[in-house]
């Protein structure tokens, strides 16, 4: 058994999780050890997020006399990769934070599996001033650790030499990873993003997509490789390109002046189903999303009508709130359905206490600070803490999970919600006047909808797919004044039977109506015999020719 594995069996997940240690399999550890390898002048080695050392241990078997420092925080796998390598004397371990240690020094090749940890997990603001001001550059707020690793990496590279990273796809097609892409773009030393394949997870435990990145500091810096990797069988892709290093090429070739790194990158490396039609219009034309109500402490705030009675919390201290997604079961949530949730004790309430005088109100506040509550992330920047967002009830929701296409809701009880659902807010402009909400309710329950929304949505392991607003908000969607008036009754009519049955066909017969109407006929043309990569090449000629 290997060490992963005895270390995996005898720590709890909760442990794991906590450090976000999330081992390399060994086939790719092979190929990320094979890349630095290719360096020929290769003598010290960088593995920042040590762990227990497989990059190490596979370089080390191939190339015995490397000089190779590593780093981790966590005591107990830092005392079995010391048990393991102490008969290495080349092998120095140090039991310090990475990111604010050794920036000075300099290597040859670097190698990393960096924790996966979200801003929100992570002191962020001290690490990223300690980021900005070695790299003299800004980087979002919301930045992940995860690429503040890579980033700090890049600084530290040689002159001739190499990086590997195995990191989640996220920063790609993500708000944060901007800032984080225009700076690899800046140093141009991204030789070839590999994007794995989500229907695989690289790592058992860790619901997220992976890429691996080769980096170089060499002057082959005039173009860029991107290549999927849709199984375990396509690794021989990565050996190839590594073996053939700097000849080799990928599934696109790009110059970096061809990738913008505001946009979401998927669209270099996977067909935009939006080319498919004409006059699109960003979704922020209609309406606008945000996030449902984040309270920092749901067990605290949410009620069920028990809860309630225990407390003695009158009914103008509680605001009905959608609490759970498995609460919601079609496309339309009603009164009647949100009367069912309280008459069943289900979750169906938020306490909101502020301004109110009630002796009981005040001592369930009193309780909160006696459990801390009051300490929280999020409550301690409310004043009072105890109160809650601004967030009139939305007349649509859309979930924030999926797997099988985004979903939307119309919240016909007219209630809040938490962040289960974001809050969809159809706008005040001239131009929505003319598509009554039901038109756009209708239009969102197709699945030409939900093929245009998939260009921006954001994966992660097993086929699960999310939306953050700002996802939804510039995803495209078909423009709906362009429809005649008597295709807007037709599809006014098919809605309504719709939602008296529930009988999709006739969502199906709105959809026809919608494709026929908004196809682009020269796209299809060109996509209809192509080879994928061709589609995909079309498809960023199409990107750049539309660029608003």
């Amino acid at each position: 058994m290997n060490l992963e594995k005895i270390y995996t069996k005898k720590t709890a997940i909760d442990h794991r999780k906590e450090y976000a240690q999330f081992f390399t399999p060994q086939p790719i550890a092979d190929l990320m050890a094979d890349w630095l390898l290719g360096n020929e002048s290769l003598k010290t080695v960088l593995e920042p997020a040590f762990g227990l050392g497989i990059f190490s241990r596979t370089l080390l078997k191939k190339k015995k006399n490397l000089k190779i420092k590593g780093f981790d925080i966590d005591e107990n796998i830092f005392k079995d990769a010391s048990d393991y390598f102490k008969t290495h004397k080349n092998v120095s371990l140090n039991l310090e934070d990475y990111m604010y240690n050794g920036w000075k020094n300099k290597y040859d090749g670097i190698i990393c599996n960096p924790p996966y940890l979200k801003f929100h997990d992570y002191d962020n603001k001290e690490i990223l001033k300690e980021v900005e001001r070695y790299l003299k550059f800004k980087f979002n707020g919301f930045t992940n650790l995860y690429t503040l690793f890579l980033l700090k990496s890049i600084f530290q590279l040689k002159k001739g030499g190499r990086i590997a990273y195995i990191i989640p796809s996220e920063f790609l097609n993500s708000d944060y990873g901007k800032l984080v892409k225009e700076y690899l773009l800046k140093t141009r030393t991204l030789r070839h993003l590999f994007v794995i394949d989500f229907k695989e997870n690289v790592f058992n435990d860790a619901m997220t997509t992976a890429s691996i990145l080769l980096l170089a500091n060499d002057e082959h810096n005039s173009e860029i490789e991107i290549t999927n990797i849709q199984s375990k069988s396509d690794l021989k892709l990565i050996e190839g390109y590594i073996s053939s290093y700097p000849n080799a090429k990928g599934e696109f070739t790009y110059k970096p002046s061809d990738l913008d790194p505001s946009v979401k990158w998927r669209q270099f490396y996977q067909v935009q189903n939006s080319i498919n039609y004409k006059n699109l219009v960003p979704f922020s034309t209609y309406a606008k999303v945000v996030r449902g109500i984040a309270t920092g402490a749901n067990e605290y705030f949410t009620f069920r009508k028990s809860k309630a009675e225990k407390y003695s919390i009158p009914n103008e201290c509680l605001l009905p709130c959608i609490c759970k997604a498995k609460d919601v079961k079609g496309n339309f949530f009603t009164k009647s359905n949100y009367e069912s949730l309280i008459e069943n004790d289900e979750l169906a309430y938020l306490f909101n206490g502020k301004d109110s005088e009630n002796k009981k109100v005040a001592e369930y506040i009193v309780l909160g600070e006696n459990e801390k509550v009051n300490e929280k992330y999020l409550t301690k920047k409310r004043k009072p803490w105890y109160s809650l967002e601004n967030r009139p009830p939305a007349p649509i929701w859309v979930s924030v999970f999926n797997r099988n296409g985004v979903k939307f809701i119309r919240n016909e009880a007219n209630i809040s919600n938490l962040t289960t659902f974001h809050c969809v807010y159809p706008t005040n402009s001239d131009l929505f006047s003319d598509v009554p909400i039901d038109l756009l309710f209708a239009y969102l329950l197709t699945d030409v909808a939900k093929e245009i929304f998939s260009d921006n949505r954001r994966e992660y392991g097993n086929g699960l797919k999310k939306f953050e607003p700002n996802d939804l908000n510039k995803s495209k969607m078909l423009d709906l004044s362009k429809l005649s008036q008597e295709q807007v009754e037709r599809i006014l009519n098919l809605y309504s039977d719709f939602k008296d049955t529930k009988e999709e066909q006739y969502i199906k017969q709105i959809d026809e109506i919608l494709r026929l109407e908004f196809a682009n006929a020269k796209s299809h043309t060109h996509l209809q015999f192509a080879t994928a990569k061709t589609q995909a090449k079309i498809a960023k000629e199409y990107v750049f020719a539309n660029a608003e």
